[in-house]
């Protein structure tokens, strides 16, 4: 096995002990089933006393073989592996770790959190642990729409059904620690919003990229664009900078033309000189 795929392989057990670690501290604990193939088994845990891991699995097995019907290997051992993995260690570490909260909103942010950053260094590594990301896939199949609106219709239905076998307000807390997961998910996959890009329509193109070219030390891409009112073709620039930079960006164009037309933009991640590296 190669060097990258013991990586992955790591990246993935790392990840899904992290979510584990935010099911057995902070969701199972408190009733929260934030959406998901362990929100359903956090359900039927308090329903039939079933042990919520070996739910996972159990839940899992059927999706995988539908997946492997269905689907053929597109999602491949590693989402098998990730399965297992966060199916064995929320059942070990319940036998050892207890909620360190009982109040519900502390632990849908923290679960939501944990669980998030967790998943989402299982897909960076290239796996997944199974569950929402196949049902989602299959109703897609079947009922011919999108995965996200099928990742959507999942969550949205585990949601419900604890809000009719807990209560409305334990649905409310699922439904926050969901959309934390998803958004510390996506930045884990994307990065934090660290830089910005800058969109600059001016008459004056030439002079402002030869300035931030000199004062910012930072790279400018001409595009050519053309105003569909005035019919005229003009330069576009595109500039990619720090947040600490915005500002001077700003003053810098509105040094050398106060008519510039400037749009900023968040950026997730940024690879290339100057930024990030690239990995291999």
């Amino acid at each position: 096995m190669r060097r990258k795929e013991w990586l992955d392989y790591l990246g993935i057990t790392t990840g899904t002990l992290i979510t584990a670690l935010g099911l057995v501290l902070f969701l199972v604990p408190n009733k929260i089933a934030a959406g998901g193939v362990s929100g359903l088994a956090t359900v039927l845990h308090y329903v039939f006393g079933w042990p919520v891991g070996l739910t996972m699995l159990a839940l899992n097995i059927p999706l995988f073989l539908a997946g492997l019907k269905v689907l053929g290997w597109n999602f491949g051992l590693k989402t098998l592996y990730g399965t297992l993995m966060l199916s064995v260690f929320t059942d070990a570490l319940t036998l050892w770790l207890h909620a360190p909260t009982a109040n519900a909103l502390l632990a849908s942010i923290y679960g939501g959190l944990m669980s998030g950053v967790g998943l989402g260094v299982v897909f960076r590594s290239g796996g997944s642990t199974g569950g929402t990301d196949l049902a989602a896939l299959l109703f897609g199949h079947f009922l011919h729409i999108s995965s996200g609106v099928g990742l959507l219709l999942v969550d949205a239905l585990v949601i419900s059904l604890a809000g009719l076998t807990f209560n409305v307000e334990l649905a409310l807390y699922a439904l926050l620690a969901l959309i934390l997961t998803s958004r510390a998910i996506d930045a884990i996959q994307e990065g934090s919003g660290y830089a910005k890009a800058a969109i600059i329509i001016s008459d004056h193109a030439e002079t402002i990229a030869r300035q931030v070219m000199e004062q910012l030390d930072r790279g400018v891409t001409g595009l050519a664009g053309r105003g569909l009112y005035t019919r005229q073709e003009r330069e576009v620039l595109l500039v990619v900078v720090q947040r600490s930079e915005v500002s001077r960006l700003k003053a810098l164009v509105a040094a050398i033309d106060p008519r510039a037309f400037v749009i900023v933009s968040n950026i997730h991640e940024v690879l290339g000189e100057g930024f990030r590296q690239w990995r291999r």
